[in-house]
Order: C-alpha cells, then structure tokens, then sequence
C-alpha cells in the first residue's frame, strides 16, 4: 500500500489522477497539519475517505516509542514497513528553536568505528518518503513537558521546527537520489517551505555524491566528517574514506564554493588518546586553509562495546579537548564546541541505534 506522507504534490497529484486536482491539494495540507489518517481530514467526504484507505496509507512507518528529557530534547523509534528500525531525533538550542536531526538510511554502510549506526551494519537506504516521515512525525510528536518559558510555549505547541540536519543514522550521499526528493518536499512553497539554507546534510565525505551537489546547484548546507586530516589515521576510523581520499574531497569542497555553495562545517569527534594529538590538530588546520569553514568539536558520545585497535574507545579529557581547542583557535580558525544533547536518550552524535536491538 502507497503511503502519502512524504510525498511531493506533484506525485500524489499523479497517483489520484483522475481525481480532481484540489482533492490532492487538500490531502497535501491535511497530512502537513499532521493528520494520520484520512478519516481525520474533514473535508473529504466520508465516502472518499474509504475508498482513500483501501488503495493508500498515510505513513508508511509508525513511531512505537517516543523519548524526553530535561533538556526538551525528544527521540522517536519509528519501525518501517518491512519492520526495521530507525531513529530520529528533535533538538532543542539554548535559544529554544528546533533541529530536527534524519536518518537517511537503516543502519549505515560506511563502519566509522566511533559511531553505533557504523556497528549496526547496512540494512538498505530509506525512501524519500520515509525521509520526510521522520520530520512530520518529529513536528507533530506529543509531549506536554514544554519550555516553561511563556514566550515560547506557542512555538513548542505548534512544534515549529526551524531547521533540518542530515545527521541520523545513514550516509546521506550514499542516498543521494532519495536526499534531493526529500529536500524538493522539504522546500515547497506550497508545502513545508524551509530554506535550503536551514537544511544541512553531513557526510563522511563520498567524493561523488559531494560532486554532484557541487555542479548541480543542490546548495544545502555541507558538513564534512573530517576526525582528523591524517590520511591514514583516517582511513582506519572511517572506512569507507579508503576509496575517497581527502585530497579529492579538498577538491570538491573547493568546487562546491565557488559554484556557490557557502560555508562548510567542519565536524572533529574528538576520541580520547586517539585524534587528540598535536599532529591532528596540525591536519585540521592545514586542510582548512582556503575554505570558508567552521570547525565544530564534538567530544565524542559514550557508547558502550566500541573499540579501536582493541582498546575501548573513552571520551576526551577536558584537557585535550581544551589543548586542540587552543590550538584551532591560535591558527585563527572559527571553533565552535557541539553540546551534549539527547545523551541521556543515546541520541546525540554517534549514539542512533544503541536502542534498537539489531
């Protein structure tokens, strides 16, 4: 059964064809209000309705549980149709705006052996529609612990999500063509209507995806899973690096600004005794030069059963994460340190999957 929920009008429109246009259009803004079925749309005649229910759904996955903490972050599990599971995450800033964080894929390809969804193994890419069904679920989740602050009870209320990241469980680029579905749903006027520029996907670094983004005017916001420039180092913490060295990604970012793109977010999990060093930081800084960039630090996440080279992977001493700091920012380079969020749900970075029991 064909699930609406996801899908661009022009599609729906195709698939009650020949069905009057409106009756697509209605269905369109119904489901973006957050309607689960379509006996909750109240203008489409009951009689419609059921002959809707027979030949369509309107989500093709379902959330069957939902997490919270203190810090109004919230963690959905969404089984799919075919009853795997994925998570995604809603993200709350100092400054009260919501992040929605998406998956792109069921478990991830690319190993990175900091990350549990690299533990997981790939299971397959997510369709564009399941895409677009994690940030409908996360804008219309229920939960009654909102901000305390008056100003901002409306905005929770109505869970008025300001931006978009690429960051979930998956290799967006290995997904390429259900990522840009995705994003043409994300940014219709008629519809969702963010900007391009509030969405932002994170890559490992795959040097074709990041390619075609480039030439083809796609201009989301990029950030770049860089670790380390240590090329060999690199190549042991992310695998999947092997086949795109950074000297090419070097490239293509270069590309992707000057065909317009704008700044590049540059992410360093950092992992105690492992990408702490001197010579790490050195690397940064050197392949940074010549792009607009910031570097965002993250002290990496606790997950338990992680190792590299046998050893149990620990999180950054205060003093190592306050060295490298120091020394990005001696080299006059923009820094910022990614907060602890979703940690308690183990959804924050590297943590999406700990749940799920794969």
């Amino acid at each position: 059964m064909t699930a609406l929920a996801g899908l661009a009008l022009k599609k729906i429109e195709e698939l009650l064809s020949p069905m009057p246009r409106f009756r697509a259009n209605q269905i369109y803004k119904w489901i973006l209000k957050g309607c689960e079925s379509f006996e909750e749309m109240k203008n489409i005649p009951v009689s419609l309705q059921k002959e809707l229910s027979q030949k369509f759904c309107v989500y093709s996955g379902r959330v069957i549980d939902s997490l919270f903490d203190e810090d109004n972050t919230r963690k959905n599990i969404i089984s799919l149709k075919d009853g795997l599971k994925i998570e995604s995450v809603l993200l709350c800033d100092n400054k009260n705006r919501l992040t929605a964080c998406l998956s792109t894929q069921a478990g991830c390809p690319c190993g990175c052996v900091f990350c549990k969804t690299g533990a997981i193994g790939f299971k397959r890419n997510l369709e564009s529609c399941e895409i677009v069904e994690q940030f409908l679920q996360l804008k219309t989740i229920k939960n009654e612990r909102i901000s305390s602050d008056a100003k901002n009870k409306e905005h929770f209320k109505k869970h008025l999500i300001d931006n978009i990241v690429i960051m979930g469980m998956g290799e967006p680029l290995l997904n390429i063509e259900n990522l840009y579905k995705a994003v043409e749903v994300f940014t219709d006027p008629k519809g969702i209507n963010l900007s391009r520029r509030r969405i932002t996907v994170s890559t490992c670094g795959i040097y074709d995806g990041l390619l075609d983004i480039a030439n083809n005017g796609s201009f989301v916001r990029l950030a770049l899973s860089l670790v380390t420039a240590d090329e060999s180092l690199r190549q042991k913490l992310l695998p999947v690096t092997k086949a795109n060295p950074l000297e090419k990604i070097r490239e293509v970012l270069l590309l992707y600004q000057k065909n317009g793109g704008g700044r590049i977010t540059l992410e360093v999990p950092l992992l105690g005794g492992i990408n702490t060093r001197e010579k790490d930081a050195l690397s940064v800084i050197n392949f940074s030069k010549g792009l607009e960039s910031v570097i965002n630090i993250i002290p990496w996440n606790p997950v338990a059963d992680l190792y590299f080279e046998g050893k149990p992977l620990a999180e950054p001493s205060k003093k190592e994460i306050s060295d490298y700091t120091s020394m990005l920012e001696k080299n006059k380079l923009n820094v910022t340190m990614r907060l602890h969020k979703g940690r308690s749900l183990m959804g924050a970075c590297g943590q999406l999957g700990d749940l799920l029991g794969h």
